[in-house]
C-alpha cells in the first residue's frame, strides 16, 4: 500500500496550529471534513473515537511522529491525511518528546487489513531519518505531497 491510496492531498496541513492533543486531532479531522472525505455530522464523533483510542494508549510512537488513527463505520474507503507542527505538541508520545509529524488514519471496520497495510506504510516509511527530516521542515502541502510521492516510488526506503 502507498500513501497514494489513503492520504488526500487536499486535507494535508502543512502549518498545524493546535497545541494540544485533542486540537490537533480536531484539526486533522476537519481537514479530511473540509476536503470532502468525512460527513459533517460525522466529524464530532470521529474525533472521539479517535480520543478513545488515544485512551488505550499514545499513538505518539517517538522520534516527533503520531499516528493518531481509528475504525468508523461512517467512512467506506481508508482515508488519511499528513500534519506537520513546526514547534510540536506534547502527544504523550512513548519516548516524551514533542510530536511534529501526524498521520492520521480512519478505516472503516470491515476492513482491517487495509488498516493495518497502511500502519505498515507509514512505519516503514519513517524509519529513514531523512524522510522524517524532510518532512519536518516542510512548510507547504505541495513540499509534502512531493516527499510522499517520493516515498511511495521507493526513493528513501530501500
Amino acid at each position: 500500500m502507498k500513501f497514494s491510496d489513503f492520504i488526500n492531498s487536499d486535507a494535508i496541513c502543512a502549518e498545524l496550529k493546535a497545541q494540544t492533543k485533542q486540537e490537533i486531532i480536531e484539526e486533522l479531522v476537519q481537514s479530511l471534513l473540509d476536503s470532502g472525505q468525512i460527513q459533517a455530522d460525522q466529524r464530532d464523533d470521529i474525533v472521539t473515537s479517535i480520543m478513545k483510542r488515544e485512551e488505550l494508549g499514545s499513538t505518539g510512537i517517538g522520534r516527533g511522529v503520531a499516528v493518531p488513527h481509528t475504525k468508523h463505520p461512517s467512512v467506506e474507503n481508508l482515508v488519511g491525511t499528513v500534519g506537520v507542527s513546526e514547534t510540536g505538541v506534547d502527544f504523550d508520545s512513548l519516548d516524551g518528546e514533542r510530536v511534529q509529524l501526524f498521520f492520521l488514519l480512519i478505516s472503516p471496520p470491515e476492513r482491517p487489513g487495509d488498516h493495518l497495510r497502511a500502519l505498515e506504510n507509514i512505519s516503514r516509511q519513517l524509519r529513514d531519518e531523512t524522510f522524517c527530516r524532510f518532512l519536518k521542515q516542510s512548510r507547504s502541502s505541495g513540499d509534502i505531497e512531493q516527499l510522499l510521492k517520493e516515498a511511495d516510488d521507493s526513493q528513501f526506503v530501500s
